[in-house]
């Protein structure tokens, strides 16, 4: 992650944190306008399925943020799912989203 700047680099470990931590399939990241940051991971339950980068921007949204400066998404697929970016692009119209694989390895960056 040597090519990331320093605030790039700590919403993909935030990621990777979350995910490492509960087990869960994806970890995410977002920070908002103000460089406050929330990481969350995917939501599997019977009853509510909801991807790591939905509920990192919802957790922005419901804190108050107005614009998403970044968003980060540490996951073992591809790329994350087009409707996972429309969320972010919902409050942060320009921010990259951080594509890392499990390891913390930068696989893209989506503009």
């Amino acid at each position: 992650m040597s090519e990331l700047n320093p605030e790039d680099a700590k919403i993909i470990t935030l990621a990777r944190s979350a995910r490492a931590r509960t087990g869960a399939a994806e970890g995410a990241a977002v920070r908002d306008e103000t460089g406050r940051t929330y990481a969350a991971t995917s939501v599997d339950l019977p009853s509510l399925k909801l991807s790591a980068l939905k509920v990192a921007v919802a957790m922005a949204v419901s804190s108050g943020a107005e614009d998403l400066e970044a968003a980060a998404v540490v996951t073992a697929a591809d790329a994350p799912d087009a409707a996972d970016v429309a969320a972010v692009r919902d409050l942060g119209a320009k921010a990259p989203v951080l594509v890392a694989g499990p390891d913390g390895t930068l696989r893209t960056t989506l503009g």
